[in-house]
């Protein structure tokens, strides 16, 4: 859940021959998003015109780099569905069919990896790349990807040119003092302007409901009656939007890493949340850094390796490294090993060359590279979605004074990430388009068991959303990584997990009450 600069998310997609044709989509559940009743007419409306017209699937185009067999499609959807006869935005789908027999097949199963910004698109290659946590659930299921609004390939937003956004190195997010601070205000509310011209027709529609009605026009247009529902990070909160507004069209739903889907704490509050999660893990790393100081030679306690670190970020503060990796970049650089146990090795090591006296691992993983155009348009395109998202989700604050007190008070204990998570959210306090109520997830008629999977000391998505979600959808189930904190537990090997995944995908089991897993294997140096 996060922009590219400071935050982040991960995802995947896939392809194959559907049954043609399916059932038709039944009609739409009670809408309570923004704008009501008008909106679930006009996805009832996009999802019947979709289900008659399917998806012309063919081979991926050449610049996706999308490997056959996997195919793509587009399915079109309203820009605002309380007026679905209006302008029209094509949707970049994909799928690969399921590996088993036809006696085996379940029908589509469709991802989303989080963000908000993230594609879905390379979901598929879970079967092409033969993933084995994945191969049981690939023989009942079609995997398919998309590309929610403004992402990528589906009428993407922008809000900056992406050379300047990558531009570096970048302030320090740690203020020195109040001139700092308007500077990076400043910065916040140019930002906010570049989204309104460069893409302001998009911005009132960029809503998480939207998206969860593209997702029901998806499903009607792959002739699937029920939606199969993967959701990771970002992607949980898009799930359980689509519970709220869709109950009786959910068949099977996993979210894994869960947004707290609190009105209250939609966004501003989460982030605030975000933040001290995001600390307690990078002290999480720095005992495993400490403990495995034999390899690293960053200190032999986690105090040892934060005086590292602040000597680190005061190095680059004062000369940036090779001219353009200084605090902001470092950070950038540095939050993966909070995100991911993936990369608490990786990163160690890099930083273990830096300290030896070798900077260029470190210069090169952590600056940009202005020539990679492709890239740099989508780490942009991605930050402008989190952006536009989060600020039409919900009505953020507007004193510049309350981000002050509750930023200031947060860094204190919690130095890693605040700021810089503050600076990045900030464009939400001047925000130029309509900015909306958030839903009130919650049970509906017909919604079956939600199977809910979270690590108990994840930093992206705090633990306590988890336990939210769990209380507002009935007859769901927790599944609790104990002692870990990777970001995205379904994408782990774990068996504990994994076989309850496969169980509920496959078969729709869940246990009779709520279970707890010991973690996944720790990380080697």
């Amino acid at each position: 859940m996060r922009r590219t600069a400071v935050l982040g998310s991960a995802g995947t997609l896939m392809a194959g021959t559907l049954i043609a044709g399916a059932i038709a989509a039944p009609a739409a559940g009670a809408d309570s998003g923004p704008g009501g009743t008008s909106e679930a007419r006009g996805t009832r409306i996009a999802a019947e015109r979709a289900a008659n017209e399917g998806i012309d699937w063919a081979d991926c185009p050449d610049g996706w780099g999308i490997p056959r067999p996997i195919q793509c499609g587009w399915v079109t959807v309203p820009l605002d569905y309380a007026h679905p006869g209006g302008r029209q935005i094509k949707l970049a789908v994909d799928r690969i069919g399921s590996t088993g027999t036809p006696a085996e097949r379940q029908g589509a199963l469709l991802y989303n990896p989080g963000g908000p910004g993230g594609s879905g698109l390379r979901f598929p290659t879970r079967v092409t790349n033969r993933n084995p946590i994945w191969a049981n659930t690939a023989k009942a299921y079609d995997f398919v990807g998309f590309d929610p609004r403004g992402v990528g390939r589906s009428a993407p937003i922008s809000c900056a040119d992406p050379r300047e956004f990558v531009k570096a190195p970048k302030a320090d997010p740690v203020p020195r003092g109040e001139a700092d601070k308007r500077a990076q205000r400043k910065l916040a509310a140019e930002y906010a302007n570049g989204c309104a011209e460069r893409s302001g027709w998009m911005l009132p529609h960029m809503t998480t409901p939207n998206t969860a009605r593209d997702l029901d026009v998806i499903r009607a247009a792959l002739g699937e009656r029920k939606l199969n529902f993967l959701g990771v990070s970002y992607g949980t909160y898009i799930g359980a939007v689509y519970a709220t507004l869709f109950p009786g069209h959910v068949r099977r739903m996993v979210v894994d890493s869960v947004v707290n889907p609190s009105r209250e704490k939609i966004w501003y509050e989460a982030n605030l949340d975000q933040d001290v999660a995001f600390q307690t893990r990078w002290n999480d790393w720095k005992a495993w850094v400490a403990a495995n100081d034999a390899a690293f030679g960053l200190g032999d306690t986690p105090a040892k390796v934060e005086r590292q670190w602040q000597r680190l970020r005061a190095a680059a503060a004062k000369a940036p490294l090779g001219g353009v990796v200084g605090p902001a970049e470092l950070i950038g650089f540095f939050q993966s090993a909070p995100y991911y146990d993936s990369s608490w090795a990786p990163v160690a090591r890099i930083w273990s060359a830096y300290a030896a006296g070798d900077p260029q691992p470190l210069i090169d993983a952590a600056a940009p590279d202005p020539s990679d155009t492709a890239g740099n348009a989508a780490a942009e395109n991605g930050n402008a979605v989190y952006t536009a998202v989060e600020c039409a989700d919900a009505k953020w604050p507007t004193s510049w004074k309350k981000w002050d007190r509750d930023n200031t008070r947060l860094h204190r204990n919690n130095p890693f990430m605040t700021w810089a998570n503050a600076w990045l959210n900030l464009p939400c306090a001047t925000w130029p388009a309509k900015q909306h109520t958030p839903v009130d997830v919650t049970s509906g008629k017909g919604l079956p068991g939600v199977l809910i999977v979270q690590s108990a000391r994840d930093a992206a998505t705090p633990y306590e959303g988890a336990v939210e979600l769990r209380k507002r959808l009935r007859g769901s189930r927790l599944i609790t990584e104990r002692d870990a904190g990777s970001h995205g537990v379904t994408g782990l090997v774990n068996p504990c997990v994994n076989r309850r995944v496969d169980a509920y995908l496959i078969g729709g089991a869940l246990d009779g009450r709520d279970v707890t897993c010991e973690p996944h294997a720790t990380p080697k140096p």
